[in-house]
């Protein structure tokens, strides 16, 4: 089974929301997709971590068989976010967040990450994202994720990632302001002009929006595909699980079946 690499932040977080709280749980961009993917394909993670990660996570992750040989330790302290969930757990709400370590973090691939098919290109600067790419060798699948702190600092850079990458990963509001349209079939269109080869927008309980120069069509929503994990998987997973021949798909629409 073909070999996916992550490329993201390993964070520290601290939750809060109307039913508990979690101090310094393991958190991040990376480790979310890393713990989802390994269910299905073997994965290699890129980040880096300070001195206090806890050894407990760095066992979770080695539990589940992903490749940590990527995983930097730096001297300092981890990269954390503090934040808080209202009732209906759609949206956080950032109280703190502490870069430290992952401040001065720049991606370094070995020869076996270089060779990796498949690459997600997790919520990160832009600018780490583009040096991954370039240490590359020839893919056969590149997808990106961003944020609206880096769309609002960043914008060319975020665009240039997308112009790189197979599929590039928005959300709605993060589609709107880096397109200018509010329209999301007109946000998504605006952004494959831009130079986009596809993009995926993410519609939460309403499912995503697929747009490319030649297709336009709707993923919607299925609550019971991924029951026996409690929940479903985020859907940059589905996607590169889907890439990697775990489901043996040849087009977008039977990964999402």
């Amino acid at each position: 089974m073909s070999r996916i690499l992550v490329v993201g932040s390993v964070a520290l977080d601290t939750i809060r929301t109307p039913f508990g709280e979690a101090v310094d749980a393991l958190g991040g961009s990376a480790s979310y997709f890393a713990f989802s993917a390994s269910h299905f394909a073997p994965v290699s993670i890129v980040a880096v971590v300070g001195e206090d990660f806890p050894t407990e996570h760095r066992e979770a992750f080695q539990r589940r068989g992903v490749d940590l040989n990527g995983l930097q330790t730096a001297p300092g302290r981890t990269f954390r976010w503090r934040g808080e969930y209202a009732a209906e757990l759609g949206h956080a709400r950032t109280l703190e967040t502490q870069l430290n370590v992952f401040s001065t973090f720049h991606p370094e691939l070995d020869d076996s990450h270089r060779g990796t098919p498949f690459v997600f290109l997790a919520n990160i600067d832009p600018d780490l994202q583009l040096e991954v790419l370039d240490q590359m060798k020839r893919p056969q699948l590149t997808v990106s994720d961003t944020m609206n702190y880096w769309i609002a600092r960043k914008p060319e850079r975020v665009m240039e990632v997308l112009r790189r990458v197979d599929v590039a990963l928005l959300n709605e509001e993060e589609a709107r302001a880096l397109s200018g349209e509010t329209q999301l079939v007109r946000a998504a269109g605006q952004l494959v002009a831009q130079g986009g080869k596809a993009v995926i927008v993410k519609k939460g309980e309403h499912g995503s929006l697929y747009r490319s120069k030649d297709e336009l069509f709707v993923i919607p929503a299925f609550q019971k595909v991924f029951d026996g994990f409690g929940a479903q998987l985020p859907l940059m997973t589905q996607l590169l699980i889907g890439f990697s021949c775990f489901m043996v798909a040849t087009t977008l629409e039977s990964i999402f079946y």
